[in-house]
């Protein structure tokens, strides 16, 4: 049930793309990150009072819902920077692809436990399907700084996966959690969104940024956090990967996309490490003693 919760929060995570190519044009990405993070913190937020009281979030510690927050404003800077800097396919390569990574050694240095090797396969596969995906038809050029930038979000990304992490572990609620990450990230990313936000106030820009609000954001990551809460910070990034596949494979149903030999193989290469690791394990049948 939690791997299910964590690949429902990869396919809303990949309606994003979709949603803002038919979104109005001229918007600048910084400024509709920052919008759909305002919008779906606020969510969060109302959610989080309603189940728990503000004393809940009171009683969270501060330093890891900084860490979490900080984390939330720093991946769409550095992603949307990252992008702009060496292009869509490298920035996504190295941005996703290290994401799970460096989750898996910033939590082995931590706690001490070694992820398993069926995620060790998984992350080799979907991480080679990524490439290949992004890479497809895609004329690539690498710029040191943009690849940084984009480290930078993986780790990001990283970072908010196990501040989170260790809320839950602690018994904090998933909506407290979630509630508390965004709604102080939402502060922190208020000054991009006054300098880059123009043209979210019209009807189009307010009903993409609504609509990425509610759904790749406030949704998914309820569903993100109730998986997150069961299963190692490793092994949820490494499933959150569904998210470019879903996002490919919207491209060609919504935006009548064609999908390359090679993008198909890297498609292929994702769901089957997402199957390696999303698998429900095999277990005998317990023996009877005589």
């Amino acid at each position: 049930m939690s791997r299910l919760q964590v690949l429902l929060a990869s396919l809303c995570f990949g309606t994003t793309g979709t949603a803002q190519a038919l979104g109005p044009d001229g918007l600048s990405p910084a400024g509709v990150g920052a919008g759909r993070i305002l919008i779906g913190g606020a969510i969060l937020v109302a959610i989080a009072l309603l189940a728990g009281g503000a004393r809940s979030l009171r009683a969270l510690p501060a330093k890891p819902v900084l860490i979490a927050a900080a984390a939330v404003a720093s991946y769409q800077l550095s992603f949307f920077a990252a992008v702009a800097d060496t292009g869509v396919a490298v920035g996504t390569i190295v941005a996703l692809g290290s994401a799970p990574a460096l989750a898996g050694g910033i939590e082995w240095a931590i706690t001490g436990t070694a992820p398993a090797k069926a995620w060790a396969m998984a992350t080799a596969l979907a991480c080679a399907g990524v490439a290949m995906l992004a890479l497809a038809g895609a004329d690539a050029s690498i710029s040191l700084p943009g690849v940084g930038l984009a480290l930078i979000a993986g780790a990001s990304y990283a970072g908010y996966t196990l501040a989170a992490k260790r809320l839950l572990t602690n018994h904090h609620t998933p909506e407290t959690v979630m509630a508390a990450a965004f709604g102080l990230g939402a502060v922190l990313l208020l000054p991009v969104l006054l300098v880059a936000g123009s043209g979210l106030a019209t009807p189009e820009g307010a009903s993409l940024i609504l609509f990425l609000g509610i759904v790749p954001t406030a949704l998914a990551y309820l569903l993100f956090a109730r998986g997150l809460k069961r299963l190692s910070a490793a092994e949820t990034a490494t499933l959150t990967l569904a998210e470019p596949l879903t996002a490919a494979l919207l491209g060609v149903l919504v935006l009548a996309e064609r999908m390359t030999a090679p993008a198909a193989a890297g498609a292929a290469l994702i769901g089957a490490g997402l199957l390696v690791l999303a698998a429900p394990e095999l277990r005998r049948p317990a023996t009877v003693p005589a």
